[in-house]
């Protein structure tokens, strides 16, 4: 039977628009396929400028999160909203033939007001705003979010001259009014105008369904515009522009990029062009142009602003999960919980293990500390946690079923191994959960410490509003060297029960990854 390719979208009546794109497209090639709406952070706050949300991904992390969950199987995103570096596991499968990459100016009334003093234009966007207000240093720039449906109507209530919006978008959906001025000296942001779809690296079937609607063209132009925007390290909270295109006279790449203040003041830009083929560096030199110019020490002016909040997170965050909070937001992390491996014996794994469980990816290495690969003859192997099972597979072995937490897994082996065996390989700390409810289903268990877990707190300052906890040990750390006046954002439930014995306002993650408790604590503060 062929596989149904489960595509996940937005909600918007774009973001749909797009999606049925890419699904007629497939079904066109001879693909089945169903779409999944999904919201994401940027639908759902909308009462703040998104610069000032400053979360990288803010319309896309919900979609990867349901890809790597298994809920859908590809994604459609406007490009210009995908983060530089996408999540791992996560590949850009395709991008579709560019529509009009231009920033348009929807009028209210009419184009008089260039020439006023008090004019007031309405956008979302630092880099518009930024653009405006260096062209129009008088001008008054007003923050307008929401899909394109609503900031059109918007604009209609509201005492503005005009709004900015990307082309392409109100094109797509046949809403460009007839009067739009084409705002050809705006740069647009890097990748404006193209759809892009992303797919797991694991799924060939679904690769291949995607490779088919890549557009070279404009994947080469996109991934130049991306690269200079990943080079200067700018994403939705930096002014930063970016096009380019190929002259088929020539086939000559022409690339022009620009860096502003946030307030207009100051630019840097850029303008460049490359032979096809010969555009390896073209993004670098171009991002290297602006930061010898002085584009980092501009960029370092206006993140120097007094931080609105600020979190502590009792595990070291990537810096890809730090860019998913607000650059409004204080970010400290620590590993509040260190590991020691501890020697196993090595009759442990002299015979075949028949069924073998592992509950984190501490329990893999604390394993592979002691033994090679070749040395273990696991039969099953039981896991909690979807990294978890990926090392095991990369490392060990094939991984028979995997559970989001100990109590599903728990609940899976009293049915399936009752009355037989379980090595567990654990913490000198661990949750009596899994053991206790295997005993009370026959299921005789062989704990094996192949780890211990040490506490390792540090004071928290007095100004941090939220503390992120991923285990019930990060709480009872925690709580050794610091007061519980704050708000404690747990990755599940387990964590959440611990953490209840001493905090008044306790958090849980929809899912059990770092990520889902970053969205957790975006939603909490972004509101506020």
């Amino acid at each position: 039977m062929q596989k149904i390719i489960r595509i996940g979208t937005r909600e918007s009546q774009l973001a749909l628009w797009q999606a049925n794109k890419v699904k007629k497209e497939l079904e066109a090639l001879g693909y089945e396929t169903v779409l999944v709406p999904i919201k994401s952070t940027g639908d759902i706050v909308l009462n703040k400028p998104l610069y000032e949300l400053g979360i990288t991904g803010i319309f896309t992390k919900n979609l990867d999160i349901a890809m790597l969950n298994d809920d859908i199987d590809i994604a459609v995103h406007s490009l210009k909203d995908v983060p530089t570096v996408l999540p791992e596991g996560i590949i850009q499968a395709a991008v579709l033939k560019r529509a009009n990459p231009n920033d348009i100016l929807v009028l209210k009334d009419n184009e008089e007001f260039f020439g006023q003093p008090n004019g007031v234009i309405a956008t979302g966007s630092l880099r518009r705003k930024a653009q405006w207000l260096q062209r129009y240093p008088t001008h008054k720039v007003v923050d307008l979010r929401g899909n394109v449906n609503t900031r059109l109507q918007k604009l209609q209530d509201n005492d503005w001259n005009g709004a900015v919006f990307a082309a392409a978008g109100l094109e797509r959906i046949g809403l460009r009014p007839k009067g739009a001025v084409n705002l050809s000296w705006m740069i647009p942001a890097p990748a404006q105008g193209a759809i892009m779809i992303t797919a797991l690296e694991s799924d060939d079937y679904v690769k291949d369904a995607c490779e088919q609607l890549n557009h070279y063209e404009t994947q080469v132009c996109t991934d130049i515009e991306r690269d200079f925007l990943n080079r200067l390290e700018g994403g939705c909270t930096a002014p930063i522009g970016a096009h380019a295109y190929i002259d088929e006279k020539t086939e000559e790449i022409n690339f022009k990029g620009i860096l502003l203040s946030r307030d207009g003041q100051k630019k840097i830009s850029v303008v460049k062009t490359a032979k096809v083929g010969r555009h390896r560096y073209l993004a670098k030199d171009c991002a290297d142009y602006v930061i010898n110019r002085g584009g980092k020490e501009l960029m370092l002016e206006d993140e120097s602003l007094e931080k609105e909040f600020a979190i502590y997170s009792t595990k070291k965050l990537s810096e890809i999960q730090k860019k998913l909070l607000p650059t409004s937001m204080e970010v400290l992390d620590s590993d509040f919980i260190k590991i020691r491996f501890n020697r196993i014996a090595p009759k442990v794994v002299k015979d075949e293990i028949e069924n073998v469980i592992i509950t984190s990816k501490n329990g893999v290495e604390a394993i592979l500390n002691s033994f090679a690969k070749d040395e273990l003859n696991f039969k099953n192997i039981y896991c909690v946690g979807r990294r978890t099972k990926k090392l095991i597979e990369q490392k060990i072995g094939k991984v028979v079923f995997q559970a989001r937490n100990a109590s599903k897994l728990a609940e899976y082996l009293s049915n399936e191994l009752q009355g037989k065996e379980v090595t567990y390989f654990c913490s000198d700390l661990r949750l009596d959960t899994l053991p206790t409810v295997l005993a009370e289903n026959d299921i005789i268990v062989h704990e094996i410490e192949a780890y211990k877990t040490m506490y390792s707190p540090v004071i928290v300052k007095e100004n941090v509003n939220g503390v992120l906890f991923y285990s019930p040990s990060t709480v009872e750390s925690y709580l050794q060297e610091n007061s519980a006046d704050k708000i404690a954002f747990c990755i599940g439930e387990s964590t959440a029960k611990e953490a209840r014995k001493h905090f008044e306002n306790v958090q849980v993650a929809n899912l059990p990854t770092v990520e889902s408790v970053i969205e957790m604590v975006n939603l909490h503060f972004v509101k506020k």
